[in-house]
């Protein structure tokens, strides 16, 4: 945690969680910087969160606000949890608001199995998960493609996956878009991108990227009818977490993109307050064909998440000896949490386009919102919010009030307190791998180091961050998941 004065003092407190940083803290800002946070959270919020939000604030086209989730930390451009909205016509469109890791998401699976089933085999059925799911730098997936199809893929998103046997026709509308982010263009990306990409899908990565299993207790689930919508309907009920993205092919996009942008920017004489914002007009020609490229990342990254489903359900299928639809092996729903679309919503009381940046945060659409399918239009959006591996996650639901404020955006996960280098310096790997067994969660790793960095209390109190949307009335708490088995990159 930091001292509490590295707070600005111009920080003013709207309300229990919500508090601003006002036009005037910083020259150029063209709209205030909000952030949600409680009181805790806010002081453990490194100085950097609040230099990067306030830079943000002075991009061309800005609407409204720049905002940062509690979960807020230091990132590259845009804090991580930063929220941002741009006028299309007069706007831009930044790499750093959406990750290098481009839709970087979460996807949530229904099992009707218990823990008393699922214990006695958990070991096995972790270990065959890590053989079936390659984690690490460098993994390359059991999928075999052409660079025609992989140029498929990137158009057409998961529905590729149903259509090539990796999918039920059921999943496509369990997530966010319908897994295909409209506008993608092959040609806009590099031959260094696609080599980069064409072997990964299918696989976890490394960092904080996971492959989960997970248990409901009777007393974790928060709001039965919506949990039963959403299908958590048993106490002791197991589900199965995955956090990826899109690998290095999302990350070579972003990295060939940022030398386009810092071109234009010299020929517009467009400045910013950190070369790592570097940007473009949305509408200009690299604006376009930077989201088109976006677009494909994004779209890989749904396939991605659907080739490990699939692998996911084959593996259950095997330790368990049943068929994925005999275990309702559902898809709840699969969200992004770095990305950039054009959405529609109420500024100044006038609906219109705005281009939203979220990075390292998670879209929150409330009850009828017209984008959301006929499962979840009654009740609002599921939003999946992945803890540490030691303490748990949470699922979550949209809201009507999150769309007035937030342009429908909340939170992605617990936020880190430290470095992974510090984690690393403070717990050795195996020793971690013994405590957490000793707690009965069970975990698999690539790497002892790559484990020791996502040692839980290198984490904030993923609970707090939870109480805090709960509060702001962005997102609320569906159903508390504890982990019982982990693997991880």
């Amino acid at each position: 945690m930091i001292k509490i004065n590295n707070i600005p003092k111009e920080i003013k407190q709207i309300s229990e969680v919500v508090w601003e940083l006002p036009a005037s803290y910083k020259k150029g800002m063209r709209v205030p910087a909000r952030i949600y946070a409680s009181k805790e959270l806010l002081q453990g919020m490194d100085a950097g969160v609040f230099d990067q939000l306030t830079n943000v604030a002075c991009l061309p086209g800005i609407q409204k606000h720049a905002y940062c989730m509690p979960d807020g930390h230091w990132g590259y451009g845009f804090p991580i949890g930063g929220v941002a909205a741009f006028d299309p016509e007069k706007g831009v469109i930044s790499p750093g608001g959406i990750g290098f890791d481009i839709n970087c998401g979460m996807r949530l699976i229904t099992t009707n199995l218990t823990i008393d089933e699922v214990k006695p085999k958990l070991n096995s059925l972790i270990d065959l998960l890590f053989e079936r799911v390659p984690t690490g730098v460098g993994g390359k997936g059991f999928l075999r493609i052409t660079e025609n199809q992989f140029k498929d893929i990137m158009v057409d998103g998961a529905s590729w996956c149903v259509e090539n046997g990796y999918g039920w026709k059921e999943d496509t509308k369990r997530i966010e878009e319908n897994g295909k982010i409209k506008g993608a263009d092959p040609t806009r990306v590099s031959d260094r991108a696609i080599k980069r990409g064409i072997r990964q899908m299918g696989t976890l990565g490394s960092g904080n990227h996971y492959l989960e299993v997970q248990m409901v207790k009777a007393e974790n689930i928060l709001r039965p009818d919506i949990a039963k919508k959403f299908g958590i309907i048993n106490p002791d009920q197991i589900v199965i977490m995955v956090h990826c993205g899109s690998r290095g092919f999302g990350h070579q996009i972003g990295t060939d993109y940022l030398t386009t942008f810092n071109k234009v920017m010299k020929d517009l004489d467009l400045g910013v307050k950190d070369r790592e914002l570097a940007c473009a007009p949305f509408k200009s020609k690299e604006g376009q064909n930077y989201y088109k490229a976006m677009a494909c990342a994004a779209n890989a990254a749904f396939v991605n998440r659907q080739v490990i489903l699939h692998r996911v359900r084959e593996s259950f299928s095997q330790i368990f000896k049943k068929e994925p639809e005999d275990m309702d092996m559902k898809l709840i729903y699969d969200v992004a949490h770095n990305i950039a679309k054009v959405e529609k919503h109420k500024i100044d009381g006038v609906k219109q386009e705005v281009v939203v940046h979220r990075k390292g945060s998670t879209r929150s659409f409330g009850p009828g919102h017209p984008d959301l399918n006929s499962l979840y239009k009654e009740v609002g959006q599921p939003v999946i919010l992945g803890g540490s591996m030691e303490t748990g996650s949470y699922l979550l639901v949209g809201t009507d009030k999150a769309m007035e404020e937030t342009f429908g955006s909340t939170a992605h996960g617990s936020g880190r307190t430290m470095s992974r280098t510090k984690a690393k310096q403070m717990v050795n790997g195996e020793c971690l791998q013994r405590e957490m067994a000793a707690k009965g969660i069970y975990v698999k790793s690539a790497s002892m180091t790559g484990l020791a960095e996502e040692a839980g209390f290198a984490y904030k109190d993923v609970s707090e961050v939870v109480s805090v949307l709960e509060k702001a009335d962005i997102s609320r708490g569906v159903v508390a998941l504890k982990p019982i088995g982990n693997i991880k990159g």
